[in-house]
């Protein structure tokens, strides 16, 4: 599993808004935030909070860019429908959530199956991971990165 210090895996997936987006292609730090599914309620919380402090991490140069599952096709409809302005990357095949050990056996009203543990890893500009959060709960998230990506600035 990787952690704090490694270099991130890098990547180029489909986005939302007709866009490929490649991890190597960043000209500063990201935030990658890793959810389970397109318009659920926790995820959908987690995408707005982001979505409203998307200016406060612009501002430290910090891009913001969500991962799940889903289509891109499903990803543009959630967007639309909750005014997501961050690009919502598709990991159909699951490699990237693999690479980043988000791919995991889950346990909901005693049934097991494979999905995405909710997760935000922030990449530092020169690609290391700077802070991993896992198991994430989604209240206060978005300000607890936004904090961590100030720190960087330090």
């Amino acid at each position: 599993m990787i952690d704090i210090g490694d270099k991130a895996p890098d990547f180029t997936l489909p986005a939302s808004r007709d866009r490929t987006i490649a991890l190597s292609d960043a000209s500063g730090p990201v935030v990658l935030f890793f959810y389970p599914r397109d318009d659920t309620p926790g995820c959908t919380k987690e995408a707005i909070a982001f979505t409203g402090m998307e200016a406060d991490f612009a501002a430290l140069g910090v891009t913001i860019w969500g991962i799940s599952a889903d289509s891109v096709a499903s990803h543009e409809k959630f967007a639309t429908k909750h005014r997501l302005t961050m690009p919502l990357l598709s990991d159909e095949d699951n490699a990237i959530c693999e690479a980043f050990g988000v791919w995991k056996e889950k346990n909901m009203y005693g049934k097991k199956f494979m999905g995405i543990e909710r997760a935000t890893f922030l990449i530092a500009a020169d690609g290391t991971l700077a802070q991993v959060w896992r198991k994430v709960k989604v209240p206060g998230h978005a300000e607890n990165v936004l904090e961590a990506a100030k720190a960087l600035q330090a």
